[in-house]
């Protein structure tokens, strides 16, 4: 069974502000996540229930629930 993604306004908001290239980028990791959300390249944060995924100078931040991919921020990693 496939993941539903549900974009939390303030993620939606960050994804709507990017360059094309970038937003593609950030999309297809999304969708990359709706399959494998617990992917090798994922981790864990400590004492949390989400799990954060790296793309380029982006990191998209998630948790799972039921059938359900929850991605309350996606913003840089490095400030800016």
């Amino acid at each position: 069974m496939a993941l539903k993604l549900d974009l939390e306004r303030r993620a939606r908001d960050f994804l709507d502000g990017l360059p094309a290239k970038q937003f593609r980028q950030v999309a297809v990791r999304l969708f990359d996540l709706l399959r494998d959300p617990d992917a090798p390249d994922t981790s864990a944060l400590k004492n949390s229930p989400y799990r954060r995924a790296d793309v380029g100078e982006y990191r998209i931040v998630y948790r799972v629930a039921v059938d359900v991919l929850i991605v309350p921020l996606v913003g840089r990693i490095y400030g800016g």
